[in-house]
């Protein structure tokens, strides 16, 4: 195992990335204790600086963080958790995660590249859970099956043709098109954006 080198109060910094969208959840500091019950029990643990304890992420609010990695810095002084944060709340403010401000302390939620797909899984999931009557997902989605293969189907030609026309404006559009009906599509069966990208991850020998 490698030598972590903790600071002069015993702990290291600790950065928690979404294993599902990437995004940067949180950042807190661990002691030699906590990073070993984050190995053992495969849930984060953290140090507390200001009750000078080890702390559970989530045992009191439920917003447990499971460990599917653990990387550690080529200085061996900081440590990454790629987690998956249970109930989607990392924040003890409500937020999905730690960084939604800027400097002037506006929110900063804007969606970010590769967090994308996944966070567009998240919104049909909560459309498909909680019915809105305007919500052009829902209305696809009551009309069956069927019809939601059709429209992936039409869009998956138009972005061919789109393809074949070259214009980098009509591509972005129509692949975004495309992307849309095939992660509804992928939600009605059940398979998460991420299996599918673990899959091609595998792939990269």
């Amino acid at each position: 195992m490698l030598r972590l080198k903790f600071n002069q109060e015993g702990l290291i910094p600790v950065i928690a990335q979404d294993y599902r969208t990437g995004e940067i959840r949180m950042f807190a500091w661990a002691n030699e204790e906590a990073i070993e019950k984050t190995l053992q029990t495969g849930y984060a643990h953290y140090y507390s600086r200001s009750r000078k304890s080890v702390w559970k992420k989530g045992e009191t609010s439920g917003e447990l963080q499971k460990v599917i990695e653990v990387r550690v810095d080529c200085d061996e002084d900081a440590v990454l958790y790629i987690i998956e944060q249970e109930k989607n709340r990392a924040c003890h403010t409500g937020e999905r995660n730690c960084f939604f401000r800027d400097p002037e302390g506006r929110e900063a939620k804007r969606v970010l590249p590769f967090e994308a797909l996944q966070r567009l899984q998240e919104i049909i999931r909560q459309r498909l859970e909680e019915m809105p009557e305007d919500s052009y997902t829902v209305r696809l989605y009551k009309e069956g099956e069927d019809r939601v293969l059709q429209k992936f189907g039409e869009e998956a030609i138009e972005t061919l043709i789109a393809l074949k026309r070259g214009i980098p404006e009509e591509i972005r559009a129509e692949v975004s098109d495309m992307f849309y009906h095939l992660i509804l599509m992928l939600t009605i069966r059940g398979i998460g954006i991420e299996e599918v990208l673990q899959e091609l991850a595998s792939r990269m020998k």
